[in-house]
């Protein structure tokens, strides 16, 4: 799994603020001053006004993840997508296998990998027939890779966080979210932004959905935008 940042909003939270600012003022946005005080911004965000945050965008391309995650991930509706066509790129030999799989043993995991295998055999003994690959690619499975662009503006990225940090989340999509919250803090205090690229790490506390979801981060760690995302007890 790889997670870079494409492009963003460098000045996000001084744009937000002369947003949150023109709407009591009587000067437009292109006479408001910025100030290092965020008051305005914190003010809005803690009244529920967080359309001011829509002004400011992330872009990411998110590598090597399963369908399953992709899947997850386009049901946040507030964002646009471009993903890998198994249509006309075909399907690489690359799937993710989870991590219950993998420590279940060697039984589990060959179980897992000869399933994967059949199938990509099945699917090149299909195209060699003949089968179109938009058609060829029914019997493909779940955990293929795929990659994907993603960009969300802040708002819909704060959602994206509360949902998907949380460790309710399933583990693939929960360690997107947290590689994506922590190249955001990043970028709204760095100027420029050094190699903005993250690898995959797994979390120590990795955990199925359903799980009782805890303070997942301390609050220190949680500052995106100004304000945390999470309430942690």
């Amino acid at each position: 799994m790889r997670v870079t940042l494409l492009s963003y909003t460098g000045d996000a939270e001084d744009l937000c603020e002369i947003c949150a600012k023109s709407c009591y003022s009587e000067d437009g946005a292109s006479q408001i001053k910025n100030t290092e005080c965020k008051s305005a911004l914190i003010n809005a965000i803690k009244s529920g006004h967080e359309s001011v945050l829509e002004h400011a965008s992330y872009t990411f391309s998110i590598e090597g993840i399963s369908r399953v995650c992709s899947h997850q991930l386009i049901r946040h509706r507030v964002a646009s997508y471009s993903q890998q066509s198994q249509r006309y790129a075909g399907i690489e030999d690359g799937y993710v296998v989870p991590k219950s799989v993998k420590d279940m043993g060697d039984e589990a995991e060959e179980i897992f990998d000869s399933i994967m295998g059949a199938c990509k055999e099945a699917y090149n003994t299909l195209i060699e027939l003949g089968i179109p690959e938009e058609d060829a690619r029914y019997i493909v499975p779940s955990a293929t890779c795929t990659n994907i662009v993603v960009t969300m503006n802040a708002r819909a990225l704060r959602n994206f966080f509360k949902l998907r940090m949380c460790n309710r989340a399933q583990w693939e999509i929960r360690c997107i979210a947290r590689t994506m919250h922590e190249i955001c803090c990043s970028a709204s205090v760095l100027d420029p932004v050094p190699e903005m690229e993250l690898l995959h790490i797994p979390a120590e506390d990795d955990k199925t959905a359903g799980v009782h979801c805890d303070a997942v981060l301390s609050a220190d760690s949680l500052h995106f935008l100004l304000l945390p995302v999470l309430s942690v007890s």
